[in-house]
């Protein structure tokens, strides 16, 4: 194996562990690392690692299944091998379906074991091999993270925009990544060898806007003693990002616009005319054609701006994604306060996939932070007393029907619609509607024929 590569082994019995690492280390299987929590295993783990983790399921605080769990939203290839109980077939089987590369019975062979690891370490390493001849599209899926159809299209979209240099207009509610998305769009192409310049247009006063985007000429206005470069030209051949454009005043949109027709500039206090060489991205939360229609932004600038528009969905839109995105907002928050682990209730996660998030991903996230650094309230954390708790059927029923309120919504109360966008049979929806109770009151413009 190459020298590179990794073997992390979680097992808290000691001498089992110690017999382990003995005999993957024999085996040849490279640098062999044995530890005695998933909570340390998780401070080692980096996404694109050249190795394989060996973890027993029983283990104090997370267990094997849940550090299974977060190293695959950590980095979804990484292979994990797990050491099941004697008979145990129904843990082995939900490893398996949660992405384990393979799993071992108690007791097993040392022989058997370097086997099963020295496989995936070769698996791994052909497959870290192929990402360095294109690896875009795994760095991506670590950025813009979601396993649902809209964020798989998303990436794709955002990929094949990369090196295009038409102007993107990107569109979301607040806290959706829109920023995100124009790094990605800027980090996937030939503009990344050069700078990434964001600039909050709602946050920038009238009177500094001229300096703040041309940049100026010493003497240019009183207090200007020296030159002053403005993002156009500090964005060189990259990225400028423009946030909240629906913001800036029509007066500073006309000069804009004319910069974005002319592809050049003038730095205040100078006649001297400068190439605009940086793609313009600009990121809005508002309907801008709907608001020039009605005179609140520039027509005109709109379709400069919008050459491309992408739509980001909210939270709500996709809310398979929220297990997912939590996790890994745990385990970074967790890393960047120096802090352990703490293990994630399942029912948590699946109470956290009914709520609005109405600061959409940007909430999320700040809800982790919160979790990991035991801040959150017990009405947050949905905490219920014994005669309150819901059954398991009761949270799938209130999951189910969340999922097909949601499907209605999007498809403007057309059961058609909304059937086919979740994969379902036109009957077998109305019967979901009709034993979840989904009537007309939960769904604005449901179809007069869509009542149960």
């Amino acid at each position: 194996m190459s020298p590179e590569s990794r073997v992390l082994i979680v097992e808290d019995d000691p001498e089992v562990r110690h017999g382990i690492a003995q005999a993957l280390d024999l085996a040849g299987l490279g640098s062999v690392l044995a530890l005695p929590s998933a909570e340390e295993a998780l401070r080692v783990v980096e996404p694109g690692m050249r190795a394989v983790v060996v973890t027993d399921i029983r283990l104090p605080g997370i267990d094997g299944l849940q550090l299974l769990a977060r190293l695959k939203a950590l980095d979804a290839a990484l292979p994990v091998i797990v050491i099941t109980g004697h008979g145990d077939v129904q843990t082995a089987v939900e490893a398996m379906r949660a992405g384990a590369a393979d799993f071992l019975e108690k007791p097993f062979s040392s022989e058997r074991l370097a086997q099963i690891a020295r496989q995936a370490l070769l698996t791994r390493s052909a497959y870290l091999d192929a990402l360095q001849l294109d690896d875009a599209p795994q760095r991506i899926e670590s950025q813009i993270v979601g396993r649902t159809r809209v964020m798989s299209d998303l990436r794709h979209k955002l990929l094949a925009l990369a090196d295009v240099d038409a102007s993107v207009l990107i569109f979301g509610e607040t806290g959706t990544g829109k920023e995100s998305a124009a790094r990605s769009l800027h980090g996937f192409g030939s503009r990344s060898r050069h700078p990434f310049v964001a600039l909050n247009c709602a946050g920038l006063p009238e009177s500094l806007f001229d300096s703040e985007i041309f940049g100026h000429e010493p003497g240019a206005f009183t207090g200007a003693a020296t030159r002053r470069i403005g993002r156009i030209e500090f964005a060189g051949a990259g990225t400028l990002f423009l946030d909240e454009i629906e913001t800036m005043p029509l007066l500073l949109q006309a000069k804009l616009l004319r910069v974005l027709q002319e592809r050049s500039f003038e730095r205040l206090g100078s006649n001297e005319s400068r190439p605009m060489q940086c793609r313009i991205v600009a990121g809005t939360k508002v309907d801008l054609r709907k608001l020039a229609s009605q005179g609140g932004f520039r027509e005109d600038l709109y379709y400069r701006l919008a050459v491309v528009e992408l739509r980001l969905p909210a939270l709500r839109e996709r809310v398979q994604d929220v297990p997912l995105l939590f996790q890994k907002f745990v385990f970074d928050a967790a890393r960047t306060a120096g802090v352990a682990l703490r293990p994630i209730p399942g029912a948590f996660l699946a109470d956290l996939m009914t709520r609005e998030w109405p600061g959409n991903v940007r909430e999320l996230r700040n809800a982790a932070e919160r979790f990991v650094l035991g801040m959150l309230s017990g009405d947050e954390l949905g905490e219920v007393s014994g005669a309150q708790r819901e059954t398991f059927e009761q949270r799938v029923n209130a999951f189910e029907r969340h999922l097909i309120v949601q499907a209605l919504q999007r498809a403007g109360g057309r059961v058609s619609v909304a059937a086919a966008d979740m994969g379902l049979a036109r009957k077998t929806l109305y019967d979901k509607m009709r034993k979840l109770g989904v009537t007309r009151a939960d769904v604005a413009g449901l179809d007069a024929d869509a009542a149960p």
